[in-house]
């Protein structure tokens, strides 16, 4: 178990014990009255706009929160919402947008305390392919109860035969505090992959990710005081018919020849709260929902008529998304419901400047300050958005719904009646720029000085070749008399530029994000190393929300190392992004790149919603393989996939060693060709030579089957400079998780980068050999035993919340990450000078701290 409480090998399924887990579901007594009980807006995604936001059902002794998307365990984490007291989880939809946090989540609560703790999901019909898809990485049957409702889902879709029948309601829930129910929505049209629609004999077929939900959430009345004086009068003796009269029964009395009845004896009941979560995705489910005959119940005229099963909506809240919720036909329809609340929880674009992880966004401003060069502004760059308030209808009939936007953490209180309403109580206080500069001047004064001595290591760059670092007192062979590798000669700062959007491992943290590297070529488009959970909402915090989506748009291909959670489960909302901003766009689908186990899981997972991708083994990709593939090419002879092994320096990699090089694929020949011919495609539009994978020593590896973990080495096509000679094109190394291995140093013997993984500090040896990573010393020993100019170290332990632990030496050429960190090749020469200001600005702050307090308070919880 590691300090932070988590069993990782647990949670992974992996524990030395062996014997299989037995999760039981919690059970606490519950009490109707003396119980505290709001619904809460968790804003995950309200800033970035990437997820659908979360909204969690409180209280004392029982949660519920609807959807998980992308960020839900950072976001507790940083806010301190308790995972180990979730009970419940509900998916308004089945796809990424609301799903894409449950992997990371899920692993988190199954390695918490001995146990692991164990919840119950729910969600519309396609809720078991989820399962299934995320079966292929993590155990998630020893960690969930999966109770799907309304049609069976089958392979061809949801097949709705009577659409008058497929909406319910569903009693999912009810017990002695709330009743939840469910009501479905479905699109009517073909909008697009994502809800793709067709008939059959048997009915309408649809994919599950088209169907939506409506939750009801009811709270049982609560009985009126009760007066013993009236009961007296009435001829009542105290007794077990007081007892029975609080219970709602009629009694009759001792002294008088009547009936007593409860309303005779106690106030009126306090009719419980109705709170509705409606998520209506497109203006198709909005002509479903506008004929829902189901909600007639629930809407002002209906209780007007004084209907015996009329109920009166309390709040409404709207995770419809902004162009959808300010429809004129679904403002009228919420005035339908009179005086409820409606919190508005879809995409307003005031959100858009307000930091939902705030911890991140405070040492984002401070890196800024020190340097911005390498670490630009956010992408959210104007303080003063338009007036977004929501739009009214004074010239419809009938009252205006109360509709304000949701804030983050704002509460709609339930239980106890006297706070019952709105309550802005834990709405965090919106802090700027300004702000965290004025109280970094204050923490550290010396850091105005460190402002100019950075600014001045530029001034020294401007003429490198005639000043070859005045700083660096250590000889850098790899350099020209210049000063610089001959690659980076006349290079300009729109060739390109890493940008780390998590430096990571394991899980997110307040202050890093899992792996993930955009290879940002400009005007040329871009690559990603690694996608794990929240990388959409990186890049939407580095680029802005427009500027994200055209680097989403321009995406070359995605190349993923391997298949723990922490580098892939961002894949799939990256993918279903693109898919919606091209498709009314003639395209090619993207070119996922991985090894053999994440194409299962992209094939389950493509049963939920179609991603518009081409997968793509690494193994096809490794030197062998491409140098088979272009003879083949030169002959216009097909390399065998049916060999199995491929024909890797033996020197290296001995047969029957756990490195050994496997070419094994379930996808076909011509298919592999036609791939790899994309492959090339990409790159060359791109002006890049060669992107190669290569297996490293991270996932223990079966014999005779395919390596699980790789590397990858990009390499830039040669160009020419004025003078017309030819400049050798720069070359990115990128190590994923791994041991120290000689593959590695191999393929980056002269590398203009090294990207390489530190997850341990130099005194976690053991650690790091047990867990296949890599210490810090170990990382730069790599590094210097290939040759390469700049050594990048990445996916730290989430021990080292903020900057990990290392000594000085060896650092000449070496740099520490940080999230949103951007490196321009034209900056690599001054890249090892910031180190020792990055020092100053976390010296107090330096080592393994305050891990985590909410997963620490989470294990003592569950104990």
């Amino acid at each position: 178990m590691d300090k932070n409480g988590i069993n990782k090998r647990k949670a992974e399924g992996r524990d030395k014990s062996d014997k299989p887990k037995n999760l039981q579901l919690k059970t606490r007594k519950l009490n109707p009255v003396n119980t505290i009980s709001y619904v809460q807006i968790l804003g995950t995604g309200m800033d970035t706009q990437d997820t659908c936001p979360s909204v969690l059902l409180f209280f004392d002794k029982q949660r519920f929160i609807f959807n998980a998307g992308e960020g839900l365990q950072r976001y507790c984490t940083e806010h301190k919402v308790k995972l180990s007291k979730i009970d419940h989880i509900f998916l308004s939809r089945v796809c990424s947008e609301t799903a894409g946090g449950l992997p990371g989540l899920l692993l988190t609560m199954a390695g918490l305390g001995d146990e692991g703790m164990c919840v119950n999901m729910w969600g519309p019909p396609g809720l078991d392919y989820l399962v299934n898809a995320m079966d292929t990485f993590i155990p998630s049957a020893a960690m969930v109860h999966t109770k799907s409702f309304g049609p069976t889902a089958r392979p061809e879709g949801i097949i709705i035969p009577d659409p008058t029948k497929f909406t319910g309601p569903f009693d999912l829930v009810d017990d002695e505090v709330v009743k939840i129910s469910a009501m479905l929505l479905h699109s009517n049209e073909n909008n697009g992959p994502a809800s793709h629609t067709s008939n059959s004999e048997h009915g309408t077929s649809i994919k599950p990710s088209a169907i939506s939900v409506i939750y009801v959430c009811e709270l049982p009345k609560i009985q009126g005081k009760f007066h013993p004086e009236k009961a007296k009068a009435l001829g009542l003796k105290a007794g077990p018919k007081y007892r029975d009269l609080q219970n709602d029964i009629s009694v009759k009395s001792d002294d008088l020849d009547i009936m007593v009845h409860p309303r005779d004896v106690m106030d009126p009941p306090i009719p419980g709260p109705i709170v509705l979560l409606v998520d209506c995705p497109t203006t198709s489910h909005l002509q479903n929902l506008l004929s829902l005959d189901t909600l007639n119940i629930y809407y002002r005229d209906y209780f007007d008529n004084k209907s015996e099963t009329s109920k009166e909506v309390n709040c409404v809240i709207h995770l419809s998304p902004s162009d959808i919720s300010n429809n004129f036909d679904y403002r009228n329809w919420m005035k339908r419901f009179g005086n409820a609340q409606h919190i508005m929880a879809g995409h307003e674009k005031k959100n858009a400047v307000i930091p939902v992880l705030k911890a991140s966004a405070r040492i984002s401003a401070r890196l800024n300050y020190l340097c911005p060069r390498f670490f630009p502004a956010s992408g959210f760059s104007s303080p003063h958005v338009e007036n977004c308030s929501l739009p009214s209808d004074s010239s419809t009939e009938g009252a205006q719904a109360a509709a304000i936007s949701a804030e983050n953490l704002l509460k709609f209180n339930l239980r106890p009646h006297a706070n019952f309403g709105l309550d802005r109580s834990s709405v965090p206080i919106a802090t700027g720029p300004a702000e965290v500069v004025d109280e970094l001047h204050a923490e550290i004064p010396e850091i105005v000085d460190a402002v100019q001595q950075v600014r001045q290591l530029w001034d020294h760059h401007v003429n490198v070749k005639n000043d070859v670092s005045p700083l660096n007192t250590v000889k850098e062979p790899w350099l020209d008399e210049g000063g610089l590798p001959s690659c980076l000669k006349n290079i300009t700062r729109q060739d390109m530029e890493i940008i780390l959007l998590g430096t990571g491992s394991s899980q997110p943290s307040k202050y890093r994000n899992v792996s993930s590297i955009l290879i940002n070529l400009f005007s040329k488009g871009g690559l990603l190393f690694d996608c794990g959970e929240g990388t959409l909402g990186q890049l939407k915090r580095r680029f802005g929300i427009e500027g994200a989506d055209d680097v989403v748009r321009s995406l070359g291909c995605i190349w993923i190392s391997h298949i723990h959670a922490d580098h892939h489960t961002g894949l799939s909302r990256i993918l279903a992004l693109r898919r919606d901003l091209l498709k009314d766009v003639p395209h090619q689908p993207l070119l996922v790149i991985g090894p053999v186990q994440l194409m299962r899981f992209l094939n389950a997972y493509e049963r939920l919603e179609e991603l518009d991708m081409q997968f793509l083994d690494c193994n096809f990709t490794t030197p062998a393989y491409w140098d088979s593939f272009e003879k083949s090419s030169s002959h216009s002879d097909q390399p065998s996939a049916s060999n199995t092994e491929s024909p890797i320096d033996s020197k290296l990699f001995t047969k029957g060693n756990p490195m050994q090089s496997c070419c094994q694929s379930p996808v076909g020949n011509d298919v592999v060709i036609q791939r790899l011919n994309t492959l090339k495609k990409v790159l060359q539009e791109a002006c890049l030579e060669t992107l190669v994978s290569f297996p490293v020593d991270h996932c223990r590896q079966a014999p005779g089957h395919s390596p699980q973990a790789f590397g990858v080495s990009l390499t830039a096509a040669r160009r020419s400079n004025n003078a017309s000679e030819m400049i050798p094109g720069w070359k990115i190394v990128y190590s994923g998780d791994t041991r120290p291995c000689p593959r590695l140093i191999e393929e980056a013997r002269g590398a203009t980068v090294l990207i390489h993984e530190a997850t341990f500090e130099d005194g976690m040896l053991h650690d790091a050999k047990d867990k296949q990573h890599s210490t810090t010393k170990e990382a730069i020993e790599v590094g210097e035993a290939a040759g390469v100019y700049r050594i990048i170290l990445t996916h730290f332990s989430q021990r080292y919340p903020k900057i990990p632990v290392f000594g000085d030496s060896h650092m000449h050429n070496t740099c520490i990450a940080f999230d949103m960190m951007s490196i321009n090749l034209a900056d690599l020469p001054v890249l090892p000078r910031v180190l020792p200001h990055l020092k100053l600005l976390f010296r107090n702050e330096m080592g393994a701290d305050e891990v985590d307090d909410l997963l620490l308070e989470e294990v003592s919880a569950a104990a």
